[in-house]
């Protein structure tokens, strides 16, 4: 019987290594990319519940609209953030929401919140309208390196 002989005979060595550092290559870039998917996930959920916190504060001012301007000022990163002198509605706001910057399950150690009351509006005349700015600043834990963030809301607060 007569033999044919092809070059096709199949894979050489210098092509199965060949595949191997292509597929090793592909693996390192997929673990890299979890690496940075792992961090922007971390810093999405902190802006999420940093959001809420701002969030939260200014819907307590819009339910009590009518002493809107009580609420000037407070800072949580000072010593008394909720001075006595606030009305019941206003104290309470602002001591539940220090108690949720604060929370220990927000895992959001180092937020302050700062929230600023301002009597112009965005009509002339301003018709006793007011601007409200929540600023919130922490530090963002999503990356190896700790950085400064913050995030303000801004809303206008029209009397009933």
């Amino acid at each position: 019987m007569p033999q044919c002989r092809t070059d096709e005979s199949g894979f050489t060595l210098l092509e199965g290594l060949l595949a191997s550092v292509i597929l090793g290559m592909g693996l390192l870039a997929l673990s890299a990319m979890q690496g940075i998917s792992l961090t922007r996930n971390v810093d999405a959920s902190e802006l999420t519940r940093v959001t809420n916190l701002a969030s939260d504060i200014i819907e307590r001012i819009q339910f009590n609209r009518r002493n809107v301007s009580e609420y000037n000022g407070l800072d949580t990163r000072a010593g008394t953030p909720c001075p006595a002198t606030l009305g019941l509605m206003a104290r309470g706001d602002c001591l539940q929401w220090k108690a949720m910057l604060e929370d220990p399950l927000a895992r959001l150690d180092t937020a302050k919140g700062i929230v600023s009351v301002t009597a112009e509006g965005p009509t002339s005349p301003a018709l006793n309208q007011r601007r409200v700015t929540v600023t919130v600043s922490w530090m963002g834990t999503g990356s190896t390196v700790k950085r400064s963030r913050s995030i303000t809301l801004e809303t206008v607060i029209a009397p009933e």
